[in-house]
């Protein structure tokens, strides 16, 4: 009898890395597979209602590390920000006033970047000379999801383009293209934005917008 080998056909690693999840039809268990990654210390790019985003796990040094070098920056001085899924927990991670909890209440979820004093359980590498953290609760399903699953906030810092034009790339098949060989895992969900989140310094005790973006306050 004539034997008959079956050849598996070997798939490119980069193929794998390129994950889509849209709203209309997510399948929720992806969810774990990306916090598995990132308990693993992988470093992931995503969507948010803004721009495209790279970040991982804040309790792991070497990703952190390594997407500061991805940025060209070191780890220590880098103004990273970190990616809640809601606001009761806030405490754990930045110091608080009732009057600027209020305001972000109203604004959250959505596309701000709120700068605060932050607080000692946050990890070292986050904590720039100032002390300070930026805090962002995404109008958007897929990092809302992954941080629920992951069960701590990730970080988070927006992907920048060279070119001159186009601060921003919008489309994750390129995104893809030119970090597949840097990351574990890229996730396409659908077209992204070109205007990053508004900034919001609450350091001070006074409300100051020190990056005009996509989110309008409500104070």
């Amino acid at each position: 009898m004539k034997e008959t080998y079956i050849f598996k056909q070997k798939i490119p690693k980069s193929t794998k890395m390129l994950l889509k999840l849209y709203p209309d039809n997510p399948n929720y268990k992806e969810f774990q597979k990306i916090a598995d990654i990132l308990r693993n210390g992988g470093v992931i790019i995503y969507p948010t209602d803004t721009v495209y985003a790279i970040g991982c796990d804040i309790h792991n040094n070497k990703a952190i590390q390594k997407i500061a070098k991805l940025k060209g920056i070191s780890a220590d001085k880098a103004n990273f920000s970190i990616i809640c899924n809601n606001l009761s927990n806030l405490s754990e991670y930045a110091k608080v006033d009732n009057s600027t909890f209020k305001m972000m209440k109203k604004n959250l979820p959505g596309a701000f970047t709120f700068i605060l004093q932050a607080s000692s359980n946050l990890p070292k590498l986050f904590k720039s000379k100032k002390k300070t953290v930026g805090i962002r609760v995404p109008d958007h399903f897929i990092p809302l999801g992954i941080v629920e699953e992951l069960g701590n906030p990730i970080m988070t810092t927006s992907i920048h383009d060279p070119d001159e034009v186009v601060e921003y790339t919008t489309d994750p098949e390129l995104i893809h293209e030119k970090y597949n060989k840097d990351v574990d895992l890229v996730i396409d969900g659908n077209f992204g934005r070109n205007v990053a989140s508004t900034i919001v310094d609450c350091t001070s005790g006074d409300i100051e917008i020190i990056r005009e973006g996509i989110g309008e306050l409500i104070i």
